[in-house]
């Protein structure tokens, strides 16, 4: 019995992931909001598939966290780790530093003692490491300022949890024996610093980091040399597993974060060869587990207490959210970040962490703080961390297109004193490429970018270079658009692209458009506006590797450029066939498909037809292969 309930609460969790994941991500709410809501639905204020034991699941997943530490770390080369080590300590310092004065102070106000009211600011200071890096990560912002500043606060606050497991008996208003504090805080295990002195434990400590670190470096490449030796996959994914669940358990032992050890060994192992390999072995178990602790938060949410008391848990979010909003916008403006990360940056820290359970339970068993206290912030914790994916949402939505730009609408657009037969909107790779080609033949073109920045630095590099916001009329008929004859649109944002040409359109009908755009989708958009000149970025560069790699296989360079031509035109007049029924998946699939097999067969007539239409007199390489004698492999 105990068997089938194991595999039902497994096939619970799963299908609960299953089914909610892929419906959340096809409403663009993200897998974590998804897993959060699954946890809800199958939780004892949902469906009721899953009791008490929801609580026990969060700290077996939390393993997931330790292991997504451990992938982050293989990412990190130690150099890059190096220079961000000012953001570490200054950036992630001065955050759970502001917050925790800020809310202990709040706390106080409200009655709580000195000891009772640092611990809870300590406690919720601390954000969530797995919703945040996973949401992140998911929208691609990981390499953003925003995503580097809030993963170096990240950071910070893991290594914070340990001095703060340590002040926590400290506070405390009734003795209770180290024994117990580290068993409560480590599951029921003792560690092995436990009797020792301050000294002694900072030795140990540092002992068992320099130990990972030399072990890392010296030992577990030679032990993973040994297991690829066998050429069993499984084999390598058990050795992976080992690996960061000795780690963890090393770390415990010290009395230091599993999390933080594991992370330690990811940058060691950055540079080594087994990187990619342990990824890809670690990386399965990491998600599945993550989302596993989705659910089990989702699930612990407990809606009758808020139920009972909505007020209480409303104002205790709304109030954790605000305040942590305002510490970290004011952290971002003293380190410099642009106005649309720092917002970013704010939105995405902006809630409570899953180690405020670890806390929390840590101080009432200390006798910190009481159960009375705990419960409705631990209530407000979990929410705020289910908020998270619909307020990172929200800025996306509505705060970004309204204030993220702000500091550069501060500035007034330029003075236009020049018409020109061409204006470029836009002057980042794509537009400066165009025109510089206009420029050096003669023609003259009115430049207008958007990003002051950029502006700056073209005008250093003496190119003429108008600011302002092509999306503006005013600004437009400034630049001489109704004496100008084309306009080219060579932004990378497709909407404001589809917003200009409306308004072009309207006002200046005169005007030929030349627009960029991403995909096949952005291109039927286009001509459905009325925009005849429209390319995708790729699809040139596409051709001309696909040529290359004709002539590198022996085509003659005729015969590659003739059916890449061919290739180009059957491609365009597929695309104004295929926009009139793209609405029609199933039209749409069947036409795609016949017209890949017209051009598989038309290419083939081609390649199979080599003499006809033949003119090699232009065909440099044909010439040099067949005349050139010694000079024959040079390159042309």
């Amino acid at each position: 019995m105990q068997g089938e309930g194991f595999f039902f609460q497994a096939f619970v969790y799963l299908s609960a992931a299953v089914i909610s994941v892929p419906v959340a991500k096809r409403f663009g709410l993200g897998s974590v909001l998804g897993y959060l809501i699954a946890g809800f639905a199958i939780g004892p204020f949902g469906f009721q598939l899953i009791g008490k034991e929801g609580q026990d699941v969060i700290h077996f997943a939390e393993f997931g966290v330790v292991m997504m530490l451990f992938l982050i770390g293989l990412e990190l080369q130690p150099s890059l780790l190096w220079r961000l080590r000012g953001p570490i300590l200054g950036m992630g310092g001065l955050q759970v530093g502001l917050t925790t004065a800020a809310i202990t102070s709040v706390a106080m106000i409200f009655g709580l003692p000195l000891q009772s009211a640092l611990a809870v600011g300590m406690t919720l200071s601390l954000s969530s490491t797995a919703i945040v890096l996973q949401t992140l990560s998911e929208k691609n912002l990981m390499k953003t300022d925003a995503g580097q500043s809030a993963f170096s606060v990240l950071l910070f606050q893991d290594m914070a949890v340990i001095p703060m497991l340590a002040i926590m008996p400290i506070l405390a208003m009734k003795a209770v024996g180290a024994a117990k504090k580290t068993e409560e805080a480590h599951g029921g295990s003792t560690t092995w610093v436990e009797g020792f002195p301050g000294w002694g434990q900072a030795l140990m400590v540092v002992g068992v980091i320099v130990f990972i670190i030399i072990g890392g470096l010296f030992l577990i490449r030679p032990f993973f040399r040994y297991v690829a030796k066998t050429r069993l996959r499984e084999l390598f994914t058990a050795a992976a597993l080992l690996l960061v669940i000795g780690i963890s358990l090393l770390m415990s032992k010290v009395g230091l974060s599993p999390a933080l050890g594991t992370f330690l060994a990811g940058v060691v192992l950055a540079n080594s060869e087994y990187r990619h390999e342990l990824e890809v072995n670690i990386e399965p178990f990491k998600g599945l587990l993550l989302g596993l602790f989705f659910i089990a938060v989702g699930a612990s949410i407990d809606f009758g207490f808020i139920k009972a008391k909505p007020g209480l848990i409303g104002m205790l979010v709304g109030c954790l959210i605000a305040l942590k909003l305002i510490v970290l916008l004011i952290v971002g403006k003293i380190f410099k970040i642009k106005h649309d990360q720092n917002i970013l940056f704010a939105f995405s820290l902006a809630q409570g962490g899953e180690f405020a359970f670890v806390l929390f339970s840590f101080a009432v068993q200390n006798h910190v703080i009481s159960n009375t206290v705990a419960n409705p912030l631990i209530g407000a914790v979990a929410l705020s961390m289910a908020l998270t994916p619909l307020t990172l949402i929200v800025n996306e939505k509505f705060i970004q297109p309204r204030f993220g730009t702000h500091e550069k609408e501060e500035r007034e657009a330029d003075s236009i004193d020049e018409e020109n037969a061409v204006i470029i909107a836009g002057f980042g790779n794509f537009g400066s490429i165009v025109g510089r080609l206009l420029r050096a033949n003669g023609i003259g073109i009115t430049v207008l970018e958007h990003d002051s920045d950029r502006v700056e630095l073209l005008r250093k590099l003496g190119l003429k270079v108008f600011y302002g916001d092509a999306s503006r009329q005013g600004l437009l008929h400034a630049a001489g658009a109704v004496k100008a004859r084309i306009l080219i649109l060579a932004f990378n944002d497709h909407e404001k692209t589809v917003n200009i040409v409306h308004m072009v359109k309207k006002h200046y009908p005169h005007l030929t458009i030349f627009t960029r755009s991403y995909g096949r989708t952005e291109v039927f958009d286009l001509l459905d506006e009325g925009v005849h000149h429209v390319y995708r970025d790729t699809f040139d560069t596409s051709l001309k590797v696909g040529i290359d790699v004709l002539t590198t296989l022996g085509f003659r360079a005729y015969q590659a450029h003739r059916v890449a031509k061919t290739f180009r035109h059957h491609d365009e007049d597929a695309t104004h066939v295929l926009r009139h029924v793209r609405h029609d998946k199933n039209k749409f699939i069947s036409i795609s498909r016949q017209r890949i097999e017209d051009l598989e067969q038309l290419m083939l007539t081609e390649l199979l037809d080599p003499d006809e239409h033949i003119d090699t007199g232009w065909d440099d390489t044909y010439v040099i292969k067949e005349f050139g004698g010694k000079n024959k492999d040079k390159e042309i």
